[in-house]
């Protein structure tokens, strides 16, 4: 509620005044409130201190024809003290009585004189239109234009405009007839910005004019309240267009009062003419719960495409597009967006591990991506993937003070993912992974069937071997770099077993020097046919230094092993193109609170898993269509990449849908279920603040 009151302290439905700008008439207010005393800012007078005769527009006003009333010029008040509504009606009655009938008319009596404002306001008995000068020539069909109409002639409302005001606030009829009190809402945009707003109105009212404003008294909020439809068309307006429509009367062409309120994206006028008293309200979006939609709309639309609302802050202002501020973007976060979208994957979520229900086994492909490089890291996402489909089935944040440091953030992730995956029932056959040590210790120790990933193996072998490659003496390694990279991923994948998989990967020694017949009865000889080679100084020479380096390198015990352990089915390259669609939607470096990171995972997940399966672009002759790179790795050397089909922002409309259709109605229960997440303390509370 607005903390405006009057002087003195009179209570109930009130039309309060400001002090008039007219030097003469000021002091007069002055002498008879204040009586020589120092007089306090910000004052103001109710009507019930001033005779009937003081305003311009009384009986319209009673009559229920004008929004406000409004002070003749040099009026002053003349009631002092605390006046009682009761009382200034007992006044008013007896001052000047009011006929509760209305007088039709017959035939014979003579014809009265009618201004043009009552005789256009006896026609036009319209609510919620859009009026202007044009519509008085040719009568055209507004759409979800939201403008509320005051007639001025001195007629009755009828009683469809009755129902139609009475119908402007949702729900609040209906519950106390069920018995049952409806949750109680934290304050919104426009109570909790009414300070601000006080002042400006304050600084910008007309004299003599009446203070209210569009938050001051609850029913004029609820005539604001409006049908919400979301997926309405939205355009950039300027506002010099807008006010054209408001400058002169629609009725008698005078120009009018005009008086804009603005929060955020949501803009108001309020139009009052001078002489024939039409007056009309429009708003340019709707209003629901005291929130306007638009303001609500653009703070999701930034959250559920992973965008940044600082970033989109700056583009606002540099076209000076009017935006609320990052603390009403928080507040629609915490009490609607976040809820939003953590109900959404869950209820995704629990799809996927239903039909993953109906495998005896499933592979997953486990990772793990901090929010920072280095040892410094405070948050680290591990993601557990179903590798068959290619979708994201369990998300887990950790933060590095819960488990006494970064470098135990992936183990601890893990945990967390397996224990969902065996608290649903879901029986895992192996999990393929990165060659952490600590990993494979909890996974020994788990009994869970480990491979590791090749491209791994083969990025940390390519380095040795490139850094290997710059030296004069062993010139020839960088010759036979590909052949060994493309060695690697052929031992995984040609092989069934690991001892398989050590005899291939050990004959490369062989075949470097121009050997293709082994030891090993698993592996006895290379399988590619007999050549003869066509430049004699590319193998390897025995005993040569460079051989020795090659093969101390590739036949370490450590590399063994892992080679031992290598996927022959499956890779988790789809998880590594996880990890780079998270950049998006969490940008390293970040500073987001535990929710809002992992509320930002999830929508990445979800965008993952519809893009999933995106089929490859083909021309207009049905080929298929790839792009050529130049990856940094290969130092010059291209590859070619298919090219998918545009991806589909599905999740983004149903959680706009389930947004404004459900959870704006009552987000109790959704809130609660995000209550349900367990939050770490931020890594500062365990340290002293200074003063």
């Amino acid at each position: 509620m607005s903390r405006r009151k009057c002087f003195f302290g009179c209570e109930g439905k009130l039309n309060l005044f400001a002090s008039p700008k007219e030097e003469s008439t000021r002091q007069y207010w002055i002498q008879f409130l204040f009586a020589g005393q120092q007089p306090t800012v910000n004052w103001f007078l109710c009507s019930r201190h001033f005779s009937e005769d003081a305003f311009l527009n009384r009986a319209q006003y009673e009559a229920g024809f004008s929004a406000r009333l409004l002070l003749r010029d040099g009026a002053v008040p003349s009631v002092k003290g605390r006046v009682k509504e009761s009382e200034a009606l007992a006044n008013s009655s007896q001052q000047t009585p009011t006929t509760r009938y209305r007088h039709i008319g017959g035939q014979t009596d003579p014809l009265p004189t009618v201004s043009v404002a009552t005789q256009f306001c006896h026609q036009m008995v319209s609510v919620g239109t859009q009026l202007s000068y044009s519509t008085l020539k040719n009568h055209v069909r507004s759409k979800a234009i939201q403008v509320s109409m005051c007639n001025t002639a001195g007629t009755e409302p009828s009683q469809q405009d009755t129902r139609l005001k009475l119908s402007s606030t949702p729900g609040k009829a209906s519950a106390p007839s069920l018995g049952v009190r409806p949750a109680k809402r934290p304050r919104l945009e426009l109570q909790e910005e009414e300070e601000e707003d006080e002042e400006k109105c304050s600084e910008n009212a007309q004299p003599h004019d009446s203070t209210n404003d569009l938050d001051d008294s609850p029913s004029e909020m609820s005539e604001m309240e409006s049908t919400c439809d979301y997926t309405d068309a939205k355009y950039i307006v300027f506002e010099s267009c807008l006010r054209e429509l408001f400058q002169t009367c629609p009725v008698c062409r005078w120009e009018c009062v005009v008086q804009q309120r603005s929060l955020g994206t949501f803009v108001s006028f309020s139009q009052r003419c001078p002489n024939c008293q039409y007056s009309r309200k429009w708003q340019s979006q709707p209003i629901k719960m005291n929130t306007p939609v638009g303001n609500l709309q653009m703070s999701a639309a930034v959250y559920f495409t992973g965008a940044s609302f600082i970033q989109m802050e700056k583009i606002c202002k540099a076209m000076n597009l009017q935006m609320f501020h990052y603390d009403t973007f928080r507040r629609h976060a915490r009490m609607f967006l976040e809820p939003a979208i953590n109900h959404k994957w869950k209820t995704d979520q629990q799809k996927l591990v239903e039909h993953l229900k109906e495998k005896d086994k499933i592979a997953v492909g486990g990772d793990m991506r901090a929010d920072s490089p280095g040892p410094t890291a405070r948050f680290g996402s591990y993601t557990l993937m179903h590798l068959d489909s290619n979708n994201i089935i369990d998300v887990q944040l950790v933060q590095s003070n819960e488990v006494g440091g970064s470098s135990n953030m992936e183990t601890e992730g893990l945990r967390r993912g397996l224990d969902f995956l065996e608290a649903h029932h879901l029986n895992v056959d192996y999990i393929v992974t990165d060659r952490h040590a600590q990993v494979q210790k909890y996974l020994k120790e788990r009994n869970v069937e480990q491979y590791y990933d090749v491209w791994h193996l083969e990025k940390d072998l390519s380095q040795q071997l490139e850094n290997l490659a710059k030296n004069k003496e062993y010139l020839v390694v960088r010759k036979w770099l590909p052949s060994i990279k493309n060695h690697i991923y052929w031992t995984a994948t040609a092989s069934k077993s690991g001892p398989e998989k050590v005899a291939k990967w050990k004959s490369l020694v062989n075949h470097l020097q121009n050997i293709h017949k082994h030891e090993d009865p698993l592996f006895p000889r290379c399988t590619h046919p007999d050549r003869v080679s066509r430049d004699p100084n590319k193998w390897f020479q025995p005993g040569s230094s460079a051989l020795n380096k090659v093969e101390k390198l590739l036949l370490d015990k450590q590399i063994l092993c892992d080679v031992e352990k290598l996927s022959h089915d499956h890779q988790i390259s789809s998880l590594e193109a996880f990890h780079s669609i998270t950049k998006h939607f969490t940008q390293k470096n970040d500073v987001l609170s535990f929710i809002g990171r992992l509320c930002r995972l999830y929508l990445a997940a979800m965008h993952f898993n519809e893009n999933a399966k995106r089929d490859q672009s083909t021309s207009l002759e049905g080929k298929a269509v790839y792009r050529i790179m130049f990856p940094n790795c290969r130092t010059g050397q291209y590859i070619t990449n298919p090219i998918q089909t545009e991806p589909t922002f599905q999740y983004v409309s149903d959680l706009m849908k389930l947004l404004f259709k459900r959870i704006f109605k009552d987000p109790t229960r959704y809130i609660e279920d995000l209550n349900k997440i367990s939050i770490p303390e931020d890594r500062w509370t365990q340290f002293e603040r200074p003063s």
